[in-house]
């Protein structure tokens, strides 16, 4: 994996590994490493922190939240196999400071306040989009504690109608209908009201690193390497969005269950029968 050097020192923490290792541990359509890089400088994480690491697929996010920032970090994603990435946290000497979850993002298994901060690396549209889940999700971080997303997206929202170069992408892949900008999630978690956002704004030439990634991880991928390149960035790139829980909102646990109050009553009046 031979990067262009202008990428490289753009994010020297992430050349540092292996690119056999970065590679084969990738789980998606953006380089964790890079993006976890441009993300945590704005999260203010110290060493000893607790962080939750949400939808970390393969955990390479994960094991370089731990090697590069210090910190204790539970990896936790619903589709990829908590034991194999126990191997590869084993292996890479983290399994003090990196522990493999399996969970659902809607159903998190952890106590309240517990984290001192929640990343979410390319994964939260395919949960974070209903109105529900920032409430839910900041239960988890301790007042004033940060929640960090980068992902790709779009530059902006379309007012009215996809552009014809992105149609048939977009309809071809319905998960996809689920990106949007970074003005569009930091008016998304305003509207939440239990967290001050510090931060939203998009990663400059992102595309251009989401085409260099493909062709590194999918070169076979060349509609939308040629996407990319038609699109030269002016609606396709990276955001990010940072934010803290407010101190003055209390979140309370999840209604999850109503507790069963059934009393037989007659199902008609009787003849007769005053009202009440």
């Amino acid at each position: 994996m031979t990067l262009d050097p202008s990428i490289a020192a753009r994010f020297p923490r992430s050349q540092a590994y292996h690119p056999d290792w970065v590679r084969d541990n990738a789980s998606g359509g953006a380089n964790s490493l890079w993006l976890t890089e441009w993300l945590v400088p704005e999260l203010g994480l110290q060493p000893g922190m607790r962080v939750l690491d949400l939808g970390c697929g393969r955990a390479s996010s994960s094991i370089f939240l731990a090697r590069e920032y210090s910190v204790t970090v539970w990896a936790t994603d619903l589709w990829f196999s908590p034991s194999e990435n126990f191997q590869r946290i084993r292996d890479a000497g983290f399994e003090q400071r990196v522990f493999p979850i399996h969970s659902d993002a809607r159903t998190l298994p952890f106590a309240a306040d517990f984290f001192d901060a929640i990343v979410s690396i390319d994964a939260i549209p395919y949960f974070g989009t209903d109105d529900h889940c920032l409430s839910s999700l900041a239960r988890f971080v301790k007042p004033g504690g940060s929640i960090g997303i980068a992902l790709a997206g779009f530059v902006d929202e379309f007012e009215n109608q996809v552009p014809d170069h992105l149609a048939d992408w977009l309809a071809a892949e319905p998960s996809l209908r689920s990106m949007h900008s970074a003005g569009w999630w930091q008016r998304h978690w305003q509207r939440s009201g239990v967290v001050d956002l510090e931060l939203a704004d998009s990663l400059p030439d992102g595309w251009k690193l989401w085409q260099e990634w493909l062709r590194t991880v999918a070169p076979e991928n060349q509609p939308e390497i040629n996407l990319l390149e038609s699109d030269g960035g002016r609606h396709l790139t990276y955001n990010r969005v940072v934010a803290r829980r407010r101190r003055d909102v209390s979140l309370h646990e999840p209604l999850v269950s109503i507790p069963a109050n059934y009393v037989q009553r007659p199902l008609l009046r009787r003849q007769g029968e005053a009202e009440t």
